[in-house]
């Protein structure tokens, strides 16, 4: 990297949340039985309006929403799968429209072992710089203000709070920035704050601009 340039880099990754950066590749291979059967096979339930290859994350929130006491160890991994895909679906790898996600997804967690062995934490950031990518070319062609763009947001967002404190937000009930340790480092975001005052914000963009 370049002297004076900032970025979201794999160590990043790694120490805000926890997901691998080291690990297998995997590129997925559609199987032969269609998008329906498959849900069968791998949740257990399919929808009745499933019309392609991608579901939806309300459905799936809805039909898996508690685990039954007395579910076998087999339902419990359907159910884990259900979870996993609505966080893919939903947080990891999210689209714009993030109400969908595609069900080629499903397959990576298909096996567990295998799914354990994967580079989350690369991909989940090769996928918001594809989006980040999108989103500027899309504002450059467009000379637009509105949009928005998939993939983990909230990953941004830490990390910039985490590289320029003095943008980061303030601890609701004592007012004072937050700095408790903890692993991964993300997590110290947990407990409940309050976004600074909107002129600091005002004058780090007057900053940046510049």
């Amino acid at each position: 990297m370049s002297f004076g340039e900032v970025t979201i880099i794999l160590e990043d990754v790694a120490t805000l949340t926890g997901l691998a950066i080291d690990g297998e590749t995997d590129v997925v291979d559609i199987p032969d039985e269609d998008w329906s059967a498959m849900c069968l096979r791998l949740l257990g339930w399919a929808p009745t309006d499933l019309g392609g290859d991608v579901i939806r994350i309300a459905w799936l929130r809805e039909t898996f929403d508690e685990l039954p006491l007395s579910a076998s160890p087999q339902t419990t991994e359907k159910f884990a799968r259900a979870y996993a895909l609505s966080l893919m679906g939903g947080v990891l790898f999210s689209d714009r429209s993030g109400g969908s996600v595609h069900l080629q997804y499903l397959l990576l967690v298909e096996d567990w072992r295998k799914a354990g062995r994967f580079a989350w934490g690369a991909a989940v950031l090769s996928y918001l710089y594809r989006e980040m990518g999108r989103f500027a070319l899309q504002m450059t062609a467009s000379s637009s203000l509105g949009g928005d763009f998939g993939g983990w947001s909230a990953l941004l967002m830490i990390w910039t709070w985490e590289r320029f404190p003095h943008t980061s937000p303030l601890h609701a009930e004592t007012g004072a920035q937050i700095t408790m340790d903890a692993v991964p480092r993300g997590l110290r975001w947990l407990p409940a704050h309050t976004r600074q005052h909107g002129d600091q914000f005002y004058l780090y963009k007057l900053w940046f601009d510049e």
